[in-house]
């Protein structure tokens, strides 16, 4: 895919996003040349889907150079603390958004085995393979509003290396039986590696300074977060909000002055009765559903405790929530809203830039790199097309078609730029040629053409051997 200039909407979205910065912070307004710059890199991303110099020199045919595009990136004065906060504020105001939901959950990235200046890479287990592999693990905060669903905060989480080392060690000295008193003492956590909890609270903080005018209803978040000190502080940050998050089945709670696990409890004493749930504000579904307020013995305090499994599931999940006077089948269709992060993660790794040769070295390269691709998903929502989607109240369109929609589009103005050339048959006399120089052909190591392959025949002198 080739292209003469950014994508319209793109130069459009750049300028509101100046204005914003200018907004925020006086000396923090683009300049002329890095507006064109930034322009071009979510112009690349859009039509390589990734964050990479060499093909963002393809596409441009060699009117952009890879050094030229990697020293804008590296020692350009941009704001960029300052640009995702920008372009949210952009997105809200353009779409003249109030309230919505926080959902609050990590991402992981593969990376390969040699990763020295990847920032924060460390090992991961590979779901697929059963294995492990080096990789990146984002805690992202999405913010789903009536209307649009928008990326507006990450952090990249590591743990501890001591603490991961400490931890092998000790579940090797008491597979061999080391007494819990001559194993090596838990150190403690470092400072430099925050726990995803940590993180989490601090984008919520970070939001709500941010964006102190938008409602927000309640925080969603996973299993990883259901922890006493999380859900409290998470809704202090926002003002006494909902927070619902789940627990485990083990976990136990008390019940006439006895502890009983979650498990024991709504499926004895406390059985679900049939309900219908609207998942997501649209399609109903069946499901099976009981609910009480309990003390949970980890939280120390009473909580909204609810039993769910759909129809077709033999085990209930459990939720919880810190605001008891929600009801219990409000607080149950607040969570379906949790699964629209996964979609946005599904768009952002597929079409976004971010899943593909994102490798950009060192905790600049990978914080501004995902900074683009998130850049990119703003940007889309502001299209032309999908705003007036939006506006009327009709469906969103979906990231991919959007994408390839804007990618023709792209194309059509390069080919209408060729067109009008004075003299548009020497104009394509010359891109042919660039095209042979930016787009250099490589030897393949799987074609063995010009190689010496050895001998691969039986040898007559050895033939008696194999009769013996």
């Amino acid at each position: 895919m080739l292209m003469s200039e950014p994508a319209h909407f793109i130069k459009t979205f750049v300028d509101d996003l100046d204005a914003a910065l200018g907004k925020l912070k006086a000396n923090a307004k683009l300049t002329a040349l890095q507006k064109i710059w930034l322009g071009f890199c979510l112009t690349g991303i859009l039509l390589t889907n990734s964050v990479c110099w060499a093909k963002f020199e393809r596409a441009s045919l060699g009117d952009y150079q890879i050094a030229a595009l990697s020293w804008m990136f590296r020692e350009a004065k941009i704001a960029w603390n300052y640009l995702l906060l920008a372009s949210v504020t952009v997105v809200l105001e353009r779409h003249r958004l109030t309230e919505g939901v926080l959902v609050l959950d990590e991402s992981d990235r593969s990376r390969s085995k040699r990763t020295q200046r990847i920032h924060k890479v460390h090992k991961q287990k590979h779901k697929a393979s059963g294995g492990y592999v080096n990789g990146q693990s984002v805690v992202l905060l999405v913010l789903v509003t009536p209307s649009v669903t928008i990326p507006v905060g990450f952090a990249f989480y590591m743990p501890d290396p001591v603490l991961t080392a400490w931890t092998q060690e000790d579940k090797r000295l008491k597979k061999q039986g080391v007494s819990k008193n001559d194993r090596p003492v838990r150190p403690e956590r470092n400072g430099a590696y925050p726990t995803k909890t940590q993180l989490a609270l601090g984008l919520l903080q970070a939001f709500k300074a941010a964006h102190g005018a938008i409602k927000i209803k309640a925080v969603l978040a996973d299993a990883l977060y259901g922890e006493a000190a999380f859900m409290d502080e998470a809704s202090r940050i926002v003002d006494g909000a909902q927070v619902i998050s789940q627990l485990r089945e083990n976990q136990t709670i008390e019940y006439r002055g006895k502890k009983r696990h979650l498990k024991n409890y709504f499926n004895t004493i406390n059985p679900g009765v049939a309900v219908t749930l609207r998942v997501r504000g649209g399609k109903d579904v069946k499901a099976t559903m009981s609910s009480a307020r309990l003390k949970v013995t980890a939280h120390g305090k009473k909580r909204f405790v609810i039993a769910l499994k759909y129809e077709g599931e033999s085990d209930y999940r459990y939720l919880v929530a810190t605001d008891m006077s929600w009801r219990a089948m409000d607080i149950t269709q607040a969570y379906t809203l949790r699964w629209l992060v996964e979609v946005f993660f599904e768009d952002w790794k597929l079409y976004e830039g971010w899943g593909r040769e994102a490798k950009q070295l060192d905790e600049e390269g990978s914080s501004r790199g995902l900074i683009l691709s998130l850049l990119l998903d703003h940007c889309l929502l502001l299209h032309p097309e999908q705003t007036a989607r939006i506006d009327n109240k009709l469906p969103a369109y979906t990231v991919g078609s959007l994408q390839r929609k804007s990618q023709m589009d792209v194309l059509l103005v390069f080919i209408k730029s060729v067109l009008e050339q004075q003299n548009p048959a020497d104009k394509l006399k010359e891109l042919a040629g660039l095209v042979d120089e930016v787009f250099q052909l490589m030897p393949s190591g799987k074609h063995l053409v010009g190689r010496d392959l050895g001998c691969l025949e039986p040898t007559a002198s050895l033939q008696y051997r194999a009769a013996g």
